[in-house]
């Protein structure tokens, strides 16, 4: 048992180590760490399962930050509990190449379980990560071995609370029954505006109660005794957990505390000293940690280390009764995929009529599921039209926690939260489908899939115009475009049955960022590969899939997804006709721009300027591969509602308008 003066200087500790570091760095959010240092410190050194000598243990328990603006309170934790984290790097907050940016960025900083700072989103992460627990939990525990079993922590904030992200993750949480779930709320009433009267004033207690979450409230956040039990009673109920801990934004600075003041700028020297002394710290030296501080941290994290050896002890019991299990449990921690997991991938023979890409994407997933069952997918309420619903398995539910199949309900950014949350952990390839339209919907966690570098796929059908008659409102133009202005995402759009079975082999195989799979609702040929190239041509980004004619072509054709049966129907009116013409399917610009030079120009030679790109979208970015010489046939206007084909027709995407347009490049 520590004394109660050890505890409040390892709290002080949290506080002012936070507080130097932003003061340091002339930069950033000092309230929220030294309003909730006592709880981030009775959750590290009393709940929180963890060995800092190894991050990467299966079965710790996860904290996630959700409001990372308060990133030093984290930081702090990491450093003082024993994790790579030297006092240096916290003296480098928010500098150049310093493992402690601005908010916490998952991959970058040892310990950071997810990227956060964008409200809400580290909210749904924690519902992935707990869903992800339970599914893991269920594949490998058995009686008396149990193997798995993490609870997720979290600190959220006001402004987490009011991101609708939050709302759409917590009602999810509430219907799974998450119990391992146990979010704490930092109740400071302050947001950047001012008092949350301004703008919040429901109660959020009852709130979760509605979505069927346990509620409990601390009246003190810095009562680390009231604290404890109350997390302790959140292990013991099967619902999901919020703690409503009442703190004060800032707590110790003498002007500023309980103010707006406190949450995003330096203190000031002459309120930080003022803060110090108002707690009893010493003014000099700055980061200061005394050594009982540091010991008191580096014990629970050594228990953790203890905790993760009696662990281990217990698997190798575990091998001996479940040799299999202990097999496939060693193969995920390494990060492997089952032997010969794509040996079933489907090679679909030539058909004029062919399939929908997402058709034909859902006999690839079910091919894919049967070999590989750490893929884990859902929809945001579209199964039957996206095409997602891996068979042979049930949906994920309180009462059936073995499902492969998540029912998102209509929540396309809680879907995206929770999808990048199930990526963080080991075992999990997670997908989430909706349609490309509402690719906007969830764009915050897309681009934060990107920023992780984590394993997201992202299907999206109903890919264009084609959708018909539901009109501009259901009709993607400018998402392609968007999707691929994202940095660190790679972008398919596949042109047949063949096409989405390489898109799939290269989103399973792509273990260090996300995927979007654009896909079609109207049918589309699937090609003869013995008279154009392979589909495997997807890997590169884009490949010649003809060369038509005699001699070396003079016009070189591109094209994208359903667009390139009319770049191919043209392409061979014009080789009859006598032209020599290139025809190019150009899936992925961003695996394409990852080739050699000496590859992108033996697809797209230089000296071959007369081209013309096909796609239902927006112009921009394809200037970069048609040249100063080059043409479009694109769509820089909204849609309109009529069957898929008129629309298609009415908009110019028509073998005979494409004809006209490489006329008119060949005439030049």
């Amino acid at each position: 048992m520590i004394s109660l003066e050890l505890k409040e200087r390892a709290i002080n500790t949290l506080r002012f180590l936070s507080a130097d570091a932003v003061q340091k760095a002339n930069s950033g959010h000092p309230g929220l760490p030294m309003g909730a240092a006592a709880i981030a410190y009775t959750i590290w050194t009393r709940h929180l399962r963890h060995n800092p000598a190894n991050p990467q243990w299966i079965n710790r328990d996860r904290f996630v930050l959700s409001g990372g603006h308060g990133s030093m309170l984290l930081y702090s934790l990491l450093h003082l509990s024993g994790y790579d984290l030297g006092l240096d790097e916290l003296k480098s907050f928010r500098q150049w190449e310093s493992r402690t940016p601005g908010h916490p960025e998952y991959r970058l900083t040892p310990g950071v379980e997810t990227t956060t700072g964008p409200l809400g989103q580290g909210f749904a992460n924690g519902v992935g990560m707990g869903i992800a627990a339970y599914w893991l939990a269920e594949r490998f525990n058995r009686p008396g071995f149990d193997i798995l079993a993490q609870f997720i922590y979290a600190i959220v904030t006001d402004g987490d609370l009011m991101e609708g992200v939050a709302s759409e993750a917590a009602s999810l949480a509430g219907h799974q029954k998450l119990g391992n779930l146990i979010y704490v709320y930092d109740d400071n009433h302050i947001s950047i505006d001012g008092d949350t009267s301004l703008t919040f004033t429901e109660d959020r207690g009852k709130r979760f109660e509605a979505y069927g979450w346990h509620v409990q409230y601390v009246a003190d956040g810095n009562d680390v005794d009231a604290l404890d039990l109350a997390i302790s009673a959140a292990k013991t109920d099967p619902r999901p957990s919020l703690i409503v801990a009442r703190t004060v934004i800032g707590y110790g600075l003498p002007t500023r505390a309980g103010t707006a003041k406190a949450h995003g700028e330096p203190p000031g020297t002459e309120e930080l000293k003022g803060a110090k002394e108002a707690l009893g710290w010493p003014t000099e030296p700055s980061f200061l940690v005394p050594e009982d501080v540091r010991k008191h941290f580096l014990d629970a994290g050594r228990r953790g280390a203890e905790l993760e050896k009696d662990w281990r002890n217990a698997l190798r019991a575990y091998a001996t009764e479940f040799p299999s299990l202990a097999s496939e449990l060693e193969r995920i921690t390494e990060g492997h995929l089952p032997a010969s997991w794509d040996k079933d991938i489907p090679v679909f023979a030539p058909d004029a009529k062919g399939m929908a890409t997402r058709v034909s994407s859902g006999k690839v997933i079910n091919a894919i599921g049967a070999k590989v069952p750490d893929l884990l997918g859902g929809s945001a309420d579209l199964h039957p039209s996206t095409k997602t619903w891996i068979e042979g398995s049930k949906s994920f539910q309180p009462e059936n926690r073995a499902g492969r199949n998540i029912h998102y309900g209509v929540r396309e950014h809680g879907m995206g939260g929770i999808v990048n949350g199930l990526a963080t952990f080991p075992g999990i390839i997670p997908f989430g489908a909706t349609f490309l339209v509402f690719a906007d919907y969830m764009r915050g966690a897309i681009r934060l899939s990107a920023i992780s570098r984590v394993q997201s796929i992202w299907v999206f059908t109903h890919d264009s115009v084609g959708v018909g008659e539901d009109g501009p409102t259901h009709q993607p133009v400018e998402h392609i475009a968007s999707l691929r202005a994202i940095p660190g995402m790679v972008v398919l759009r596949p042109m047949d049955a063949n096409e989405v079975s390489e898109a799939w082999r290269t989103a399973i195989e792509r273990r260090d960022g996300p995927t979007c799979l654009l896909l079609t609702r109207q049918d589309v040929p699937t090609y003869d590969r013995a008279r154009y190239a392979s589909a495997n041509g997807l890997a590169r980004g884009a490949y010649v899939l003809a060369d038509l004619g005699d001699g070396a072509p003079n016009l070189i054709l591109m094209a994208s997804g359903s667009e390139v049966r009319l770049i191919l129907e043209v392409g061979e009116r014009l080789a009859n006709e006598g032209q020599s013409v290139r025809v190019v399917s150009f899936p992925s610009w961003e695996l394409f721009e990852n080739q050699a030079a000496e590859y992108r120009h033996s697809v797209l030679p230089p000296e071959l300027t007369r081209r013309l790109a096909v796609e239902a979208g927006v112009s921009q970015g394809w200037h970069r591969w048609v040249g100063p010489e080059g043409e479009l046939v694109t769509l820089d206007r909204f849609g309109a509602s009529a069957p898929g084909d008129v629309v298609f027709e009415k908009l110019g995407f028509s073998a005979a308008a494409v004809y006209q347009k490489a006329l008119a490049v060949l005439n030049r």
